[in-house]
């Protein structure tokens, strides 16, 4: 399998992916759209994984780069690539399939529990019906039409949802490493505020261990693709 992974901050840690995609024996490419996105042909991928950042999908304005990468997006759902899409990558999914991405009534930071909806879809086939997983996010959005939800957490009613059984988004951070989470901690702290889905430095910290559930989990979900 070849694996094209875009990636929107600088310090975002894909090394999950990198190891997942070396067990594997799958090729993988690394892109960064915020240095000026060239779209590669659609015939060097078979998965398309786009991660997080702390822009927001509905800012084209401020990051022209925005336009180009969710019309790429779009391409390759059409062409019926494997895609899924993290937080952002879930946020801009949505956005393409002409769902609606805005503020949520909260942010929600910190390690929040999912609860699987009634819904059966083979992308999440042998992933727990409650579980625990890091989150950083202050947008939410309306899946859309002709998708189906498939998740939910107390703060926020759309956190996972599949178009096709080819497409997945999620809202959650199952990759996110102690590494990363530390740095975003460090960089992020000025969102830290109190407020009722948002935890404490420490306390995020002191849950660390919970990134080895998560990573089994996103193994599970890549290989059902």
């Amino acid at each position: 399998m070849r694996v094209l992974l875009l990636k929107h901050f600088d310090f975002d840690d894909p090394s999950f992916f990198i190891s997942w995609a070396g067990q594997h024996e799958a090729e993988l490419t690394v892109l960064f759209p915020p240095n000026g996105f060239h779209a590669p042909s659609f015939d060097s991928f078979d998965l398309l994984i786009i991660l997080g950042g702390p822009m927001s999908a509905y800012q084209d304005s401020e990051y022209p780069w925005l336009q180009s990468e969710k019309m790429f997006i779009r391409e390759a759902v059409d062409r019926g690539k494997k895609v899924l899409g993290i937080c952002l990558g879930a946020q801009m999914l949505a956005d393409v399939l002409g769902g609606k991405v805005y503020r949520n009534q909260y942010k929600e930071i910190g390690w929040h529990q999912v609860m699987r909806n009634s819904t059966n879809h083979p992308l999440l086939e042998g992933v727990p019906d409650e579980f625990y997983s890091f989150h950083w996010h202050g947008d939410c959005f309306d899946i859309p039409e002709g998708t189906v939800s498939l998740a939910s957490s107390k703060a926020c009613k759309q956190q996972a949802f599949a178009y096709g059984e080819h497409v997945l988004g999620l809202q959650f951070h199952l990759e996110t490493t102690e590494g990363c989470m530390t740095t975003m901690l460090e960089r992020w702290q000025h969102e830290l505020v109190v407020a009722p889905w948002i935890q404490k430095a420490g306390d995020i910290l002191e849950q660390k261990d919970r990134t080895r559930d998560s990573k089994a989990i996103l193994n599970q979900i890549l290989s059902n693709y």
